[in-house]
């Protein structure tokens, strides 16, 4: 079963700004639209991007009127105090722009935020274009999906296309989440595919299996090799 892809997720319309846009304008358009950071584009593409910590050094700095920090200071502190003397998003953004493809899976983009340490990430596609931007909230979506939906899922779906599973001898149960399982099954190995099968299933929180089966693989396997 394929996970959701970036694209699928993605928040579509994405509220841009210019290179030249003013740092008023910035201030304004983050208040306006409740947002905490705007892609910033050059020609169409984009080429940094403006959050509120990216603003902040203009009050940090008094506007570029406090003393130039040290030989000593660090290269992030060095960086704001230039931030502090900007008055266009050119001379305030941060640069490259973190971005991913619409085609990675969500648990890929997800590893990708953490790594990056942001809330979000631009999605940019092949040619170059921002076609979207991917947030914490739009993966943490999936785990809104209803437990009748995830329920239905996993008897048609898992049990009776992916192990072709009579979902009637299954037993599914699906409580916030967190998810059921009991019945029987022919061999362990299908025990132990049909727990992994249904914990990276998009939406489940955990998984109490209590699957049983009527066939012990290993047991199996050793008799072959001593009765031939």
């Amino acid at each position: 079963m394929r996970e959701p892809t970036v694209a699928s997720l993605m928040t579509r319309e994405v509220i841009t700004a210019d290179v030249e846009r003013s740092f008023k304008e910035l201030v304004q358009l983050l208040e306006d639209n409740k947002i905490s950071a705007v892609p910033v584009l050059d020609g169409g593409c984009p080429v940094g991007v403006v959050s509120e910590a990216d603003l902040m050094p203009k009050e940090e700095f008094r506007g570029g009127t406090e003393d130039a920090p040290g030989l000593f200071a660090g290269r992030a502190t060095k960086h704001r105090w230039e931030q502090a003397s900007g008055v266009t998003a050119r001379d305030v953004m941060t640069s490259p722009v973190k971005s991913i493809s619409p085609d990675l899976g969500a648990s890929a983009a997800a590893r990708e935020l953490a790594a990056a340490g942001v809330r979000r990430l631009f999605v940019i596609d092949s040619d170059g274009a921002l076609v979207g931007v991917l947030s914490r909230r739009d993966l943490l979506k999936l785990f809104v999906r209803e437990d009748d939906e995830l329920r239905t899922t996993i008897r048609d779906e898992i049990f009776g296309r992916m192990l072709w599973v009579d979902p009637n001898i299954i037993d599914v149960k699906v409580t916030d989440g967190v998810v059921e399982l009991q019945g029987e099954l022919e061999r362990q190995s299908e025990v132990d595919i049909a727990e992994h099968l249904v914990r990276v299933l998009p939406g489940v929180v955990d998984v109490h299996n209590e699957l049983r089966c009527g066939w012990n693989d290993t047991t199996h396997t050793r008799q072959t090799e001593i009765f031939g």
